[in-house]
């Protein structure tokens, strides 16, 4: 039996640092992991982008691709965008795919794709009147936004190893049950 596959999609946020992490929890849970970055979050693995390729047995994507070129990932059966970040929420909400991470969720979620969004930041960063207006956008619609414990944390409080990826990837768990059963 083949197992389920994740999208693994994330912003640079300070999760994004780790994760590594996030792919070995989904792993663990029994996904088979492709894993999207933004340009900057890919700018933060640059020397280790091999060590991601080889952890999901996948190319790690980051830009789109050129026209009629295959990404050369399997379809997904569900989607996890974590980190997500304030600029991510509200560029996605606005309907602004100008990154391959972006549009990939962006797409998905009008498809039918299950779509799970962990926010990482801060209250202040939160507090911005088209943050909320983005979550509320994005739960609209059909993207399930979740907050993990902690989140939103308190400016320069955020812990970045500490992510909750398995809440995040229980959450997925749940949304792709409710979708399948």
């Amino acid at each position: 039996m083949t197992r389920p596959v994740l999208y693994l999609i994330a912003t640079a946020a300070g999760p994004a640092q780790h994760v590594d992490a996030g792919i070995r929890a989904a792993q663990a849970a029994g996904w088979d992991t492709c894993l999207f970055l933004t340009p900057t979050a890919a700018t933060w693995w640059a020397d280790a982008m091999a060590e991601l390729k080889s952890l999901t047995g996948h190319p790690v994507r980051h830009r789109y691709t050129l026209p009629g070129q295959s990404g050369g990932l399997p379809e997904a059966d569900a989607m996890l965008v974590a980190p997500l970040t304030t600029t991510s929420a509200c560029k996605w909400a606005a309907g602004i795919t100008d990154t391959v991470a972006l549009g990939v969720p962006a797409e998905a979620v009008h498809l039918g794709v299950p779509v799970v969004a962990a926010p990482f930041w801060s209250t202040a960063l939160g507090a911005q009147p088209a943050v909320g207006r983005a979550v509320e956008t994005l739960r609209g619609q059909g993207v399930r936004v979740v907050f993990t414990e902690g989140e939103p944390h308190a400016p320069k409080q955020g812990d970045a190893t500490g992510f909750g990826w398995d809440q995040a990837l229980g959450e997925v768990r749940r949304v792709l049950g409710a979708v399948v059963g």
